[in-house]
C-alpha cells in the first residue's frame, strides 16, 4: 500500500496531471481508491479542492456509495466527513 501511495503523491505533484481526471468508465482516482479501499489515497485526495467526491462513474455510481457497497469502512467516514460527498448523483 505504501508504494501505491508513494506514485500517487509522485503524480500529484505534476502540473500535467488532474487528480480528477476520469478513466474510459468515467472512474476517477478517488472513486477507484474508494471503491477498493485505498483510505490513505482517498484521505489524499480528499484534502485537495479540485477532487469533487460526488463526480459518478458511467452507471451512476458515487465514491461513496462504491466504498458502502464494498464495505470500506474508513472510506465511507472519509468521504462522509467531507461535507459536499453524496451517495447519489440525483
Amino acid at each position: 500500500m505504501n508504494g501505491r501511495l508513494r506514485v500517487v503523491e509522485l503524480l500529484l505533484e505534476r502540473e500535467d496531471v488532474s487528480p480528477d481526471t476520469p478513466n474510459g468508465q468515467a472512474r476517477t482516482p478517488l472513486l477507484l481508491a474508494a471503491a477498493t479501499g485505498y483510505d490513505a489515497v482517498v484521505k489524499l485526495l480528499l484534502d485537495r479542492e479540485d477532487v469533487n467526491p460526488d463526480t459518478p462513474d458511467k452507471k451512476g455510481m458515487t465514491p461513496l456509495l462504491l466504498a458502502s457497497k464494498n464495505r470500506h469502512k474508513a472510506a465511507v467516514k472519509l468521504l462522509q466527513a467531507r461535507k459536499s460527498a453524496n451517495l447519489s448523483t440525483t
